[in-house]
């Protein structure tokens, strides 16, 4: 309880909750672990309201990450990259990161080095908008790239 002046009051347990029975309030513990412990009364329904709204308001302020994905194959087409560059820019400018993989098929794991080439074409296409988070890597049968887009100022 605050008492005049803005302090608090120290009370005993039975006195605090001789108080909350009046008031037809509840008694909450807020830090137990200071000496004393710390109580306050107040309706212990709307202080868990009041909780669970603040965590929904912090929740939707959030930013969620998306990432798009875009699939080549190590013979990609000088059209289908342009077509796919052009839609890595759109994702980027959005703000979603981009997942560039190459799939390799059957024997097609030897163009290993066509695969990174691409990906790295990709990538120097795209450093005004975007940032390679991971380089190339080999993962099974895909190489992987993960672009993130730039901070805006």
């Amino acid at each position: 309880m605050v008492g005049e002046g803005g302090e608090p009051n120290i009370v005993s347990l039975d006195e605090a909750l001789k108080i909350a029975r009046n008031l037809n309030l509840d008694l909450v513990e807020i830090s137990p672990k200071a000496e004393p412990p710390v109580c306050k009364i107040i309706d212990y329904k709307k202080f868990i309201y009041d909780q669970k709204k603040k965590q929904k308001a912090i929740k939707s302020k959030a930013q969620k990450v998306v990432i798009k994905e875009l699939r080549f194959g190590p013979n990609t087409g000088e059209h289908d990259f342009d077509f796919k560059l052009k839609h890595a820019k759109s994702f980027l400018d959005d703000g979603a990161k981009v997942k560039a993989f190459v799939f390799f098929r059957g024997r097609s794991i030897i163009f290993k080095d066509k695969g990174q080439i691409l990906l790295l074409r990709l990538a120097q296409a795209l450093e005004d908008i975007g940032v390679v988070e991971t380089m190339p890597k080999l993962d099974g049968k895909k190489m992987i790239m993960i672009i993130a887009p730039k901070k805006k100022k």
